[in-house]
Formats: C-alpha cells, sequence, structure tokens
C-alpha cells in the first residue's frame, strides 16, 4: 500500500476538514486515510459493503445492517463526514440525525412506531418477546406524550431526545 498520506494533498486534507467541518485535525484526517485505504482492499476509491463489514465492531454491532444502507460506497471525503458524527466534537444535533437516519427504515424522513418496534427487535433479538417489546416502546411513547400512531419527523425526534443531561458520548478512535 506504500505510504497512504502520500496520496493526500494538503489542498484535498483542507478540503475534507471542510466537508467534516473541522470536526478532525489535519493529522487526524491523515489516519483516517490510512486506515480508508486498509478497507479499500479494491482499491476502488470507495468502501464496499463486504468491506464495511470486515470492521469487526461494525459487523458485531446489531444495528450494522441498517448503518450500511448509510454507507456502502462511501468514498474518503463521505467516510470522514460520516465517522464525525461519533467524533466527541459532534454537536447533540448531529448525533441525533445520525440516530434518527438509523430509526427512519425506509428513508422518508418520519419514524413510526413500527420503525422503532423494528430498531428494538434488532437491538434485543431473541431476549425479548414482541409482546415486551410493543410495551416498551408503548410506554416511552406515552411518556413522552405521543401514543402508537404517531408520526415523528426529525425535528419531533429531537426535541424528544434532546434534554439537559442526556450524554451521547460514542467515539470512534482514530489511531
Amino acid at each position: 500500500m506504500g505510504n497512504a498520506s502520500s496520496m493526500l494533498t494538503q489542498y484535498d486534507i483542507e478540503e475534507v476538514q471542510e466537508h467534516c467541518n473541522y470536526l478532525f485535525s489535519q493529522q487526524e484526517i491523515v489516519s483516517l486515510y490510512e486506515r480508508f485505504c486498509q478497507l479499500d482492499r479494491s482499491a476502488k476509491g470507495f468502501i464496499s459493503e463486504d468491506e464495511f463489514l470486515s470492521i469487526p465492531e461494525f459487523s458485531l454491532n446489531p444495528l450494522s445492517k441498517r448503518l450500511l444502507r448509510m454507507v456502502d460506497g462511501l468514498n474518503f471525503k463521505d467516510f470522514v463526514a460520516f465517522l464525525s458524527t461519533f467524533s466527541a466534537k459532534a454537536s447533540l444535533r448531529q448525533k441525533l440525525e445520525l440516530m434518527f437516519k438509523v430509526y427512519d427504515i425506509d428513508g422518508k424522513g418520519k419514524v413510526t412506531f413500527e420503525d422503532l418496534l423494528e430498531v428494538l427487535r434488532d437491538l434485543t433479538g431473541p431476549f425479548m418477546s414482541e409482546e415486551q417489546r410493543e410495551k416498551v416502546v408503548t410506554k416511552v411513547l406515552e411518556e413522552a406524550g405521543y401514543t402508537r400512531d404517531s408520526v415523528f419527523s426529525l425535528d419531533d425526534f429531537v426535541q424528544i431526545i434532546d434534554h439537559p443531561g442526556l450524554k451521547m458520548e460514542v467515539e470512534v478512535p482514530i489511531d
């Protein structure tokens, strides 16, 4: 593979940094590029579904199927933008937007009771009955002032989850 950073110019690094809202330093971008090149085994300039699944932490994630919908075929610039959501410097809004996309199964910009239930199925697998899942989702919705028939936009989703004291500290190590 050689030195992956030699393929990135200073201009490229600055362009990627701007694209991800400066959430990564220039050195972090170089490190991410090296990792991107390792994952892009076919050297096509993008990472395929199979290449993403070669990341153990990704393939073991119960939501990997949903995340793949967002990451399959990303070029380096978009790869960094996707990962920037997991940066400690990313805003809560950015993290919530990613969460919303995970729940928005059909990608139409709305989340329904069934979408919430489907994600809970993925997360709990055989460890929870369908009846238990429905009770959990119904209870959470009721506590937030919604019903099973409610449909949530991104703004609704943010309003429900964005409250003082909520910490979302999911980060991706760069090194």
